[in-house]
């Protein structure tokens, strides 16, 4: 175990030495993840993104067949910009047992423990193969993983199961909500605002649309999860910004809006955008024009995260639970990649070190103790594919 420690703890150091803010290449760290598991004789496999400025990244250890179990991680973390940290976000820092640094909690934690127990399970003559996949955009689109996903079964072995290492504080959650977000622009015709009745005000059908979503959301009030195990027991949608307009006294030719959709699990994902888009025909875009008839309104889907889905006595949710010494499963309120591998056919549960209250925030921090018992985690999943 000092041992293990020590490794999870040089590899953690390193990993967050990398700025992998979303908006930034993960090329370095996956350059130095692929080095590491070469020095141990692991071939990895890597899928770029289009443009090739990032990459998730791929191994097995074990057999090389179909099953085993799959451990998930992503590489890239949230700005640190406006935030006001102790210390430099970039540098691991102890100090009363806490690892301080962005990306420690969500989720270089779960990944320097994986990668850090190679060796573990190199020596451990596996049975069932044990696979690591770290991803990229899981901030923003959640879609880092999907080139590896497609080739499962193909060139790469496909998983028996996926366990998701987002921080649960080692909690075994089978259910998440879905995200969805869009991206609304209200095309109006400007006029001078003492004659409104020559123009088509964008920023006044974007307060309309506004008020249509508050409807919306009333309307999924109405439609609560009855399980008690979500805060709040229903879906929601949010505007979360509004920008338009040129003037005080000019009619606005342009607004934008930017909302999103959390649904529970069970709900189809794009049960907001079509009532939605169905108020802004019938309703919104009517008014807008009821003196000229040249505005129109645009939604641009950015990204449809799906939610996972509870599977009682999946081999994922029996695994894991053994593993974690539990005999429960939660829910979390926050998305993960947990349902892109569901989607794809994979029982999936959400199980990782830290605490979610950590993530994001200006001094970001995971425990030790949390360290250790993820590492503790992992000795018992070796003991499970042996």
């Amino acid at each position: 175990m000092p041992d293990d420690y020590s490794r999870t703890l040089a590899l953690l150091e390193r990993l967050v030495a990398f700025d992998t803010e979303s908006t930034k290449s993960n090329l370095p760290l996956i350059e130095a993840v692929e080095a590491h598991c070469r020095a141990l004789g692991v071939p990895v496999h890597l899928a770029p993104n289009p443009d090739g400025s990032k990459a998730a990244l791929f191994l097995t250890i074990g057999p090389q067949v179909d099953g085993g179990v799959l451990l998930s991680g992503h590489t890239d973390c949230v700005p640190v910009t406006g935030q006001s940290w102790s210390s430099d976000p970039f540098q691991l820092r102890e100090d009363n047992g806490r690892l301080y640094g962005r990306g420690t909690c969500d989720m270089k934690g779960f990944d320097a423990i994986a990668l850090a127990m190679i060796p573990a399970f190199q020596a451990a003559d596996l049975r069932r193969p044990i696979h690591i996949l770290l991803s990229y955009d899981e901030e923003l689109t959640c879609l880092g993983p999907m080139d590896i996903i497609a080739r499962f079964g193909v060139d790469l072995p496909r998983p028996g199961i996926a366990i998701v290492g987002e921080p649960t504080s080692l909690q075994v959650a089978d259910s998440h909500k879905s995200v969805c977000t869009y991206r609304t622009t209200v095309h109006g015709v400007e006029a001078h605002s003492a004659k409104p009745q020559l123009g088509a005000n964008a920023i006044a059908g974007a307060c309309d649309l506004v008020v249509g979503l508050d409807r919306i959301g009333r309307q999924l009030e109405s439609e609560p999860d009855r399980t008690g195990r979500f805060d709040p027991p229903y879906s929601t949608v949010h505007c979360g910004r509004i920008e338009g307009g040129t003037a005080r006294n000019i009619l606005a030719r342009r607004c934008e809006l930017s909302w999103e959709y959390r649904g529970l699990p069970q709900a189809e994902l794009d049960v907001a955008r079509r009532a939605f888009d169905t108020y802004a025909e019938q309703e919104v875009l009517p008014r807008l024009n009821r003196f000229n008839p040249g505005g129109r309104i645009e939604t641009v889907t950015e990204v449809e995260v799906p939610g996972l889905r509870p599977e009682p006595g999946s081999a994922a949710e029996a695994l894991a639970l053994r593993v974690a010494r539990s005999n429960a499963t939660i829910a979390v309120a926050f998305a993960t990649e947990a349902g892109r591998f569901q989607a794809a056919g994979i029982p999936t549960v959400v199980c990782g070190p830290g605490s979610i209250d950590q993530a994001h925030q200006p001094d970001e921090y995971i425990a030790v103790s949390e360290l250790q018992s993820g590492i503790a985690f992992m000795h018992r999943l070796i003991d499970a594919c042996r």
